[in-house]
């Protein structure tokens, strides 16, 4: 990410998230695709991206991997999905797609989850999901903050 924005709100959840979890945030660079690309195209440019994108995957105990196609929740459903991993003291990796999306072979290495029908940049996408995952920690603790 550049722009200021998307960094203030990141750090903003950032700090915020660091009383309940340690967390890092892996930025991979999307590969070079063409403007219209074809089926063949777009395929081989998911397949590029799923080397890099399974690598930085390796070592965590689940995946939460976000696609449209996946499992949306409320914020308390959300809260209640990541509580196993949570009390277990378990590690999660959460995996947002680039521009393409993911390729399949990533989509069957975790449980997929969906932000909302829609389709959002990644950017926000990022800052949407730090925002639910710090809701999450709130209503596991049942502190106040969700309304």
């Amino acid at each position: 990410m550049k722009e200021k924005y998307w960094l203030a709100a990141q750090a903003e959840y950032q700090k915020r998230l660091g009383r309940y979890a340690s967390l890092e945030i892996v930025e991979l660079k999307d590969e070079p695709t063409p403007e219209n690309p074809t089926p063949r195209e777009r395929e081989a440019v998911l397949k590029k991206e799923a080397g890099r994108v399974a690598k930085a995957m390796e070592g965590f105990d689940a995946a939460a991997v976000m696609a449209i196609e996946g499992r949306e929740f409320t914020s308390e459903g959300f809260a209640q999905a990541l509580k196993p991993y949570v009390d277990g003291g378990k590690s999660i990796c959460f995996v947002i797609g680039g521009s393409l999306g993911l390729a399949q072979e990533i989509k069957e290495r975790g449980e997929l989850f969906s932000l909302s029908r829609m389709t959002f940049p990644h950017r926000l996408a990022r800052v949407v999901l730090l925002e639910q995952i710090y809701r999450a920690f709130k209503i596991l603790n049942n502190e106040n903050y969700h309304k």
